[in-house]
């Protein structure tokens, strides 16, 4: 199932640009305290608890007024308790908080409480002008939670919750139905506070004991209501919101969409040959600068490599040329002469002979140097370089040449194929051998992550002219003995390829030095 549905989601899913999908990520959270403060009623929780502190305001003021007018109260003196803010004692949230039934009647009792009707009658003209200003229902109970209403029974509403809190010296808040409520929105459904009224029950306390209950109750402001009267304030807050989403856009459009725009044109650019290395934008992001510093040294190494190989083929058509057109004219020799003097035909095809077999040289050591440049370091290999190195030099002593090997003691590891290594320290050699030298040394040197081998001889050096091309592909300087020009090229491919690196320390004293990994010990 879960299968299907991936696949639905890649079949449809729709082709967007990144800052499309930034813009789009940037709105969703820039609108998401919007949709909380609706859906999850944090703005109707807001309501709801300013109706309530506005009835515990009302109600601590208008149960102190009546504290003070009760009958039996004390003459008035002022209070020497420290001043401090009255919190409710309830949490009113509309996503956990009970909804209680709407109001009911009050139950039949007895007339209420002399003392209380006396307050009541004291408290008349400051209710009445509270009612009209706040118009919120205000009754006077007294200490057995019987409305006061002149002196006439009304009823009991002592078995509210509220109101036996209250009785209990709690002020209480609950959240009851109103069953007058009729819907005046259209969309007035979304809120869960429009049906609701706020009860707030305070209880008057007079010489420490509660002589009566002041039972507050107020719808608070709609949803809808509430938004259009806060609408300014919304209003400037849906600007910020989106003049910020801009201002966020416009960094994100610098900083990541344009320069990967600008990346991709110079890409496609380089690809056709038409191209340049773009400058890194200073206001990119850092991983997008470092994504250009990396472009650059690939485009680098694209060009060196594309004119490495520009000058291969031209060097090896020289190369090819050469014996290829002895071969051509050799043969039309032949051809165009065939009572040619035997003498004279052996000539020829000796020396087309030794042109197929320079040919015959030069594909094999192209291909040893394609298979160098292509080579990929393996799994992890240590070759010991002791026995290695004076299998080498004895090979070489048996030609009359004097070698000199120091090696470290402990026998060294590297971490070298010991194929590579013999290839590329018997060109050194034969090499040295051919340029005229009558000792190399061979030392090395190890630290704890790389052994250095150097390989010198008292030859007669390279000229300064040469040192810059050493390396280079078909350039030699003993072409009428043979030579390739393709030696010193393949030894380097080889020993880069297995992580190491092959300079040329002096020319001078013609001294190579071969830096490899360590193979361990």
């Amino acid at each position: 199932m879960i299968g299907m549905v991936r696949g639905w989601v890649r079949r449809h899913w729709p082709q967007m640009r990144l800052r499309t999908i930034l813009f789009a990520t940037l709105f969703v959270v820039a609108a998401m305290p919007g949709f909380g403060a609706v859906f999850l009623r944090v703005y109707e929780n807001t309501l709801v608890r300013q109706t309530e502190a506005e009835l515990v305001a009302q109600g601590a003021a208008l149960a102190a007024t009546a504290a003070v007018w009760w009958p039996d109260a004390l003459p008035g003196r002022p209070s020497r308790r420290p001043y401090h803010v009255e919190t409710p004692t309830t949490d009113i949230d509309l996503s956990t908080t009970p909804i209680l039934d709407e109001r009911p009647a009050p139950v039949a009792a007895g007339p209420p409480s002399p003392d209380a009707v006396v307050a009541a009658a004291r408290l008349a003209p400051v209710l009445d002008q509270t009612r009209s200003a706040t118009q919120a229902s205000i009754v006077v109970l007294d200490r057995l939670g019987r409305a006061v209403g002149g002196t006439r029974a009304i009823g009991s509403y002592a078995a509210l919750p509220e109101v036996a809190a209250a009785l209990d010296a709690r002020p209480v808040t609950v959240l009851r139905r109103n069953g007058a409520y009729r819907a005046t929105y259209r969309f007035e459904w979304l809120s869960r506070a429009a049906a609701i009224r706020v009860h707030y029950a305070r209880p008057i306390i007079v010489r420490g004991r509660v002589v009566g209950v002041l039972s507050l109750s107020r719808s608070a402001r709609a949803l809808f209501r509430g938004l259009y009267e806060d609408r300014g304030k919304i209003l400037i807050g849906v600007v910020a919101i989106f003049l910020a989403l801009l201002g966020l856009s416009g960094i994100i459009s610098r900083g990541v969409t344009r320069p990967i725009r600008e990346l991709g044109l110079a890409t496609r650019a380089v690809a056709s040959g038409r191209g340049g290395i773009p400058a890194i934008p200073p206001t990119a992001a850092v991983e997008i600068q470092g994504l250009y510093a990396d472009f650059a040294a690939m485009a680098a190494a694209i060009e060196r490599r594309s004119r490495y190989l520009r000058d291969f083929a031209h060097a090896v058509s020289h190369e090819f040329k050469t014996p290829i057109a002895g071969i051509r004219g050799a043969l039309e020799l032949l051809q165009d002469h065939p009572d040619m003097p035997a003498a004279d035909r052996q000539r020829f095809l000796t020396n087309a002979d030794a042109d197929a077999d320079r040919l015959t040289v030069l594909v094999t050591r192209l291909l040893d140097l394609a298979r160098a440049d292509m080579a990929e370091p393996g799994a992890a290999v240590s070759t010991e370089l002791a026995p290695l190195v004076d299998r080498i030099a004895d090979a070489f002593r048996d030609t009359g040449l004097a070698v000199d090997v120091a090696l470290p003691p402990g026998s060294p590891r590297v971490a070298v194929p010991a194929a590579t290594l013999d290839a590329v320290l018997t060109t050194l050699l034969e090499n040295a051998r051919q340029a005229g030298a009558g000792t190399i040394g061979l030392h090395a040197a190890v630290t704890p992550t790389r052994v250095e081998l150097r390989v010198g001889d008292d030859g007669p050096g390279v000229a300064p002219a040469d040192r810059e091309r050493l390396f280079e592909p078909f350039f030699t300087t003993r072409r009428a003995t043979g030579g390739t020009g393709l030696g010193l090229a393949i030894a380097r491919s080889l020993i880069e390829g297995a992580g190491g690196t092959l300079t040329l320390a002096d020319a001078t004293a013609t001294t190579f030095v071969i830096d490899l990994p360590s193979g361990g010990g």
